[in-house]
């Protein structure tokens, strides 16, 4: 295998040794601040034991499940608000008036012999004969 330099992200063995006391007091917000979610590789935290790897690379692990949560659920609630917006202007603006309803309709509305046949119907209703 050949040789890596280092990483200079690479926290120091002090610096991930902070991180695991820090989640051992269950002080996150801290272990944030001091870095745990700084981009570094996972196999960085190999030079400690197994408990504090584990401990380590769990709680990075929950975090990156958590922000990647929350932000899909803030992507939703922009769509959710856009979606609603379009709707409300879409409400706000009357729908143009159609210019086939303003001309006059190309044949009649009723066929030839219906027509005649109410007028008729219409004749005899008035008193008229037909």
């Amino acid at each position: 295998m050949p040789h890596r330099p280092p990483d200079a992200s690479a926290p120091s063995l002090d610096s991930l040794e902070q991180l695991v006391a820090l989640l051992r007091n269950d002080d996150v917000d801290a272990a944030i601040d001091a870095g745990l979610m700084a981009a570094w590789p996972d196999m960085c935290a190999d030079v400690l034991d197994a408990d504090a790897r584990a401990l380590l690379l769990d709680a990075r692990a929950r975090l990156r499940t958590a922000w990647d949560a929350r932000a899909r659920f803030e992507a939703r609630n922009a769509r959710l608000a856009r979606l609603a917006e379009e709707r409300e202007i879409a409400r706000r603006i009357p729908a143009p008036a159609s210019a086939a309803a303003d001309a006059a309709p190309a044949r009649p509305a009723l066929p030839t012999n219906a027509a005649a046949i109410l007028a008729r119907a219409k004749a005899r209703a008035a008193g008229g004969t037909s």
